[in-house]
């Protein structure tokens, strides 16, 4: 076997450490930046709530890229089905349980 294969023996890709460095200092960041502006409180809540939104969008995309190899070759197409999957999923399950939250919290006050 080669020792400069970047393939383990089941044929899944494995990254270089400059790669695992890259990706967590990436994730340290993205974990870092949100919490010192809620704790500092210098954004407002909106802009606040919107950061946190897309440090976690990228932080989902660091782990995906640096730490579970996904990338665009047809090799992982059923991944990235499984994950398009997922997410609408979790996007049906959290949508839904707001609306029926919203629906519920108007009708209990409506005789008030």
């Amino acid at each position: 076997m080669n020792t400069n294969d970047t393939h383990s023996p089941g044929g899944a890709a494995a990254g270089s450490l400059s790669e695992y460095l890259l990706g967590l200092s990436l994730s340290v960041i993205l974990t870092a930046v949100p919490f010192a502006v809620v704790m500092s409180g210098t954004l407002g809540e909106t802009l606040s709530i919107i950061l946190i939104l897309l440090c976690a969008i990228g932080q989902v995309m660091v782990q995906l890229v640096f730490f579970l190899h996904m990338n665009t070759s047809s090799q992982q197409m059923w991944n990235s089905v499984s994950g398009i999957f997922v997410v609408l999923l979790v996007v049906i399950l959290i949508v839904g349980s707001l609306w029926i939250m919203q629906h519920l919290n108007h009708n209990m006050l409506m005789g008030h």
